[in-house]
């Protein structure tokens, strides 16, 4: 992978690149989870390189894209744009975990002729429909509730929560690490604060595919994705033997899920 970047008046977006020697190779974008990084989908990246173009990047305030001023997933996708564009990159397929769908569904509100597909992965939907008022409440508090771990516990119970494996648990690790507490719980308090930016719920004509862990209890997730799969009518398909970091967990089914789904595009 190629590490390049772009910059804008926010701040400077770091991305990885695989470009395939085949000129006709689809792309394939990788969007991160919350408090993660690029590194998160290394087993996507193994499997899919051979056949496609693929991107991965760190989200404006994660990673490497760190400081930027003015987050939101308008923005976010405002600046994915801007490296499709360096790369002269004109459609791609979506893949976005956790927190990562949401720039990835942005993304696709903004610039639908631009994407072919989306996998939505262990993620929830944009608008507000779905969503109580108790969800809403919880999730604007969350940088609160996390001040009340100590450093040490707030990392351990943030791996654990997201993993079945040890794998994965410690990927999650290794992807906090280079983070302070004040960083953790700052990304936190920002993201979920403008998860309901968007309020309205949108319905995509291209395909798409909702991916969920069998074992995922991170919030509601499961409850959402359930709800996203039986309102707008996506196929819902359940990862066993995984959590909420089910491309980690069980990182084969996960590849199989998304290279069947694109293969009968």
């Amino acid at each position: 992978m190629e590490h390049k970047s772009i910059k804008s008046e926010r701040g400077t977006i770091h991305y990885w690149i695989n470009r395939n020697t085949d000129e006709n190779a689809r792309c394939i974008v990788f969007t991160h989870g919350l408090t993660a990084n690029h590194t998160m989908f290394e087993k996507q990246v193994e499997y899919f390189s051979n056949e496609y173009t693929i991107i991965t990047w760190d989200v404006p305030l994660h990673g490497e894209s760190r400081p930027y001023t003015n987050f939101s997933y308008k923005n976010a996708a405002i600046e994915l744009n801007s490296i499709l564009d360096a790369e002269n990159i004109h459609q791609v397929i979506l893949v976005g975990m956790s927190m990562g769908g949401y720039p990835s569904q942005e993304f696709a509100i903004q610039y639908p002729r631009k994407v072919i597909a989306f996998i939505a992965l262990d993620t929830t939907p944009l608008g507000l429909c779905y969503y109580s008022t108790l969800d809403k409440w919880c999730l604007k508090h969350v940088e609160i509730m996390a001040k009340c771990f100590t450093d040490k516990m707030l990392r351990n119970s943030m791996a654990k929560s997201v993993s079945k494996t040890q794998y994965a648990y410690e990927t999650m690790l290794k992807m906090l690490e280079p983070l302070s507490k004040n960083d953790i719980i700052e990304q936190m308090g920002i993201a979920y604060g403008r998860v309901f930016d968007r309020k309205e719920s949108v319905h995509f004509d291209f395909p798409v595919l909702i991916l969920l862990g069998e074992y995922d209890k991170t919030g509601k997730v499961k409850h959402y994705c359930e709800e996203w799969s039986k309102k707008d009518g996506y196929p819902l398909h359940i990862i066993k033997d995984a959590a909420h970091f089910s491309n980690a967990d069980n990182y084969d089914d996960v590849n199989k899920e998304i290279s069947n789904f694109i293969c009968g595009l």
